[in-house]
């Protein structure tokens, strides 16, 4: 399989399809006496986010406006689907909304259909849309977001469906899309895409392809262009941030570009993710530990602490590796916070493995799991296996993990009681009420109130607190996450 630059002569084709679609959208506007409307559903992780804000700024350069106020799955003129085929049920999600999406059809709607992400590079999603949705108007892989506009135009134009599932793999520089930020503090940039590692029980792989990383100059380019633009935190993104820079003739890696990136002094936080502990490098703690505005919070990916196990699932890491990593981090970072992802019942796990996950998780102390039940994807090496485990055995262990990180999670939260925390303010909390939510520089989440006499101060503004800093007297501690109250801005403004 290739790798393909896409670079900015190819551009040409792109804007004439945006321009063709723009009048094709305004003609329906005028026929249907209203703006023709967008409806983006993004399942997944932050890359398909990433993404999604890449469609929305295509979409809205064809002079589609979104839809509002009709919830999810709501009827618009162009409806997207970015789908994803590493969450649990992903399948399940998609194909029951296709056929919420056939009801609206069957009403008299007439949505042009488009389903995208990694599920599209799954043969047996594809055949199955083939087959049993002849509604979908176009299909296509990640690789492709850069030719949305002349696939979806093509689509149009000739009055049929539209699947292409390409061969290559493809990498377009942030510059060449309109991206419309789902944030208005926090920008998502990808560093770079796919992943080479083929865990045997994950498809990113075969559906993101293989690693591909940026260009270091476009990234960091980005950054500014960000900092100059008010953004206070940026994501830096892949499924292996760590592996950044191989293929690329510079010799610039992952540390180079945090290192880099924490100069830029406009930003608050620069987080990332995801880390994979055999690449993850002691100069990426350090920096970590040494520069004030990148986040003491590392996420990596643990999955088991059983070396039989591990090997089944292709992780060339030991569990006494990944200790020591996690030891490094705690003595460099000081109060940082470690989270992880854990996989139970994988298949062949005996309960002496299970057990040792259970030791590595209290040996680690880890602030937050993710812990998931194994499921078998389609696609994957470890689906064939023949030692799958019983569901209630898989179970059974997931409540035993759950109640270990759950516990483990609390103990966290319950430390910061009694401190003062700067937090990036990240809106009205879901609680409501009056309470607002933000992240401490450790990701640990915060819902605080904000005081009566620092509302009536010259210059509070609710609808301008999103990415802001403020001081926060934490005072309570609830499982996941902990209650304060706000002192004062910190931020200067």
């Amino acid at each position: 399989m290739s790798i393909i630059r896409v670079d900015n002569s190819e551009k040409t084709e792109f804007d004439k399809a945006i321009e063709e679609l723009k009048g094709y959208f305004s003609d329906l506007s005028k026929s249907k006496g209203r703006p023709a409307t967008y409806n983006l559903l993004t399942y997944g992780c932050q890359l398909n986010e990433s993404d999604s804000e890449k469609l929305a700024g295509m979409l809205q350069s064809m002079g589609l406006e979104k839809i509002e106020g009709s919830g999810e799955l709501a009827a618009a003129d162009v409806v997207v689907m970015n789908t994803c085929s590493v969450r649990e049920n992903a399948d399940k999600h998609l194909f029951g909304n296709l056929g919420v999406f056939k009801s609206f059809r069957s009403s008299g709607e007439n949505s042009i259909i488009a389903v995208c992400g990694c599920m599209m590079k799954v043969p047996e999603n594809v055949e199955k849309i083939r087959r049993s949705y002849p509604y979908v108007n176009l299909v296509f892989d990640p690789q492709q977001l850069h030719r949305f506009p002349i696939l979806l135009r093509d689509a149009v134009s000739m009055h049929k469906r539209s699947v292409s599932i390409c061969g290559e793999d493809y990498i377009a520089e942030d510059s060449y899309f309109p991206i419309e930020r789902e944030r208005k503090f926090r920008a998502l940039v990808p560093i770079m895409y796919g992943c080479n590692n083929f865990c045997t029980y994950c498809i990113v792989p075969y559906a993101r392809g293989r690693e591909r990383s940026r260009s270091f100059s476009e990234i960091m380019k980005e950054l500014e262009d960000l900092a100059s633009k008010g953004y206070r935190e940026v994501m830096l993104l892949g499924q292996n941030v760590n592996s950044y820079g191989k293929g690329n003739d510079d010799g610039k890696t992952f540390a180079d570009i945090l290192e880099e990136a924490s100069k830029i002094s406009e930003f608050s936080r620069i987080r990332f993710m995801s880390s994979h502990p055999k690449d993850l490098s002691d100069r990426v703690i350090d920096i970590m530990a040494d520069r004030p505005n990148v986040e003491k919070h590392l996420h990596l990916a643990l999955q088991s602490g059983s070396d039989v196990v591990l090997k089944r699932m292709n992780r060339p890491y030991t569990a006494e590796g990944y200790l020591r990593i996690a030891d490094y981090f705690r003595e460099r970072v000081k109060g940082g916070s470690l989270t992880t992802d854990i996989i139970v019942g994988f298949p062949g796990e005996t309960e002496e493995d299970f057990v040792k996950t259970l030791e590595v998780c209290s040996r680690a102390a880890f602030d937050a799991a993710f812990t998931f039940q194994y499921s078998i994807r389609p696609g994957t090496k470890a689906a064939e296996f023949p030692d799958q485990i019983p569901a209630d055995v898989v179970t059974e262990r997931f409540g035993r993990l759950t109640e270990l990180t759950n516990s483990l999670t609390e103990q966290s939260c319950k430390r910061l009681v009694g401190r003062k925390e700067e937090i990036l303010i990240e809106g009205i909390s879901k609680a409501g009420g009056g309470v607002y939510s933000g992240r401490t520089i450790t990701n640990h989440l915060v819902n605080f109130t904000i005081p009566d006499e620092i509302k009536a101060q010259a210059g509070f503004c609710e609808d301008s607190l999103e990415g802001r800093l403020c001081s926060v007297d934490i005072q309570y501690a609830r499982p996941y996450s902990v209650d304060g109250v706000m002192e004062r801005f910190t931020d200067g403004k």
